[in-house]
């Protein structure tokens, strides 16, 4: 299956409609979407730009029903009550509101959530580390990778809140072993690089954010993964 990535959104409502476009071509068979819908540099008060993204969302949401969401630390924050960089306290009911619209529209709330697996590959908004497995999950050896995903999918604020998570892991500045190293690749977010690349079995996707004063990190790419092989071509 080809899978088309969206990547970390913060208020750019335009990165739905090209993914769209790639689906209706036929690109891609499907997409998943790494969130962080929310938040930017100074756009705390622009609050029509936060409903024109998350509406823009919605309508991708309705378009490809099989679509899965991928939890962000910016999403999340405004759901667990957490300051984060770029947080708009005038945006909170707009954005928890707009999150419960977007549910809404999925044909099953497990659509969204902190990691999905799609034959041989993960997608999850920063990293799983084997680290992380290990410390929170004592019993993984006699768990299978579905298994896994689930008991993470499951974990609270208190876990999940925290740099080493899987919302908030950052492996591109780490030599830790990942979950699945060996085995599947992961497809992330969360960290803004400069291209899509690969180092080990992190696919590094964050290419649409930007410097503070607006400028862009990287180079405002989709990638489309193939799930069984692995292989993955880059697309504007």
């Amino acid at each position: 299956m080809k899978v088309i990535v969206i990547p970390d959104v913060h208020l750019k409502p335009h990165i739905f409609e090209k993914a769209s476009q790639y689906i209706t071509e036929g690109r891609a068979d499907r997409a998943v979407c790494l969130m962080d819908i929310a938040d930017d540099f100074k756009q705390e008060f622009n609050l029509d730009l936060y409903k024109r993204t998350y509406d823009a969302a919605i309508r991708f949401a309705k378009a490809h029903q099989d679509t899965l969401w991928c939890w962000g630390n910016h999403d999340m924050s405004y759901i667990w009550e957490r300051l984060e960089t770029g947080f708009s306290p005038y945006a909170i009911d707009i954005v928890r509101t707009k999150l419960s619209r977007l549910r809404s529209e999925l044909k099953s709330h497990e659509d969204l959530a902190f990691v999905h697996r799609i034959d041989n590959v993960i997608f999850v908004h920063g990293g799983i580390s084997q680290r992380f497995v290990k410390k929170n999950i004592p019993e993984y050896k006699t768990l299978g990778t579905d298994e896994i995903i689930g008991k993470i999918n499951s974990m609270d604020r208190d876990i999940l809140w925290d740099d080493a998570s899987p919302l908030w892991f950052r492996p591109q500045y780490t030599d830790d072993e990942m979950f699945m190293e060996h085995e599947m690749t992961q497809v992330v977010g969360h960290t803004p690089v400069s291209k899509i690349n690969k180092r080990g079995n992190i696919l590094s996707c964050d290419v649409f954010s930007t410097h503070p004063d607006g400028t862009p990190i990287g180079t405002c790419e989709y990638v489309i993964i193939d799930t069984l092989t692995g292989e993955y071509i880059t697309t504007t």
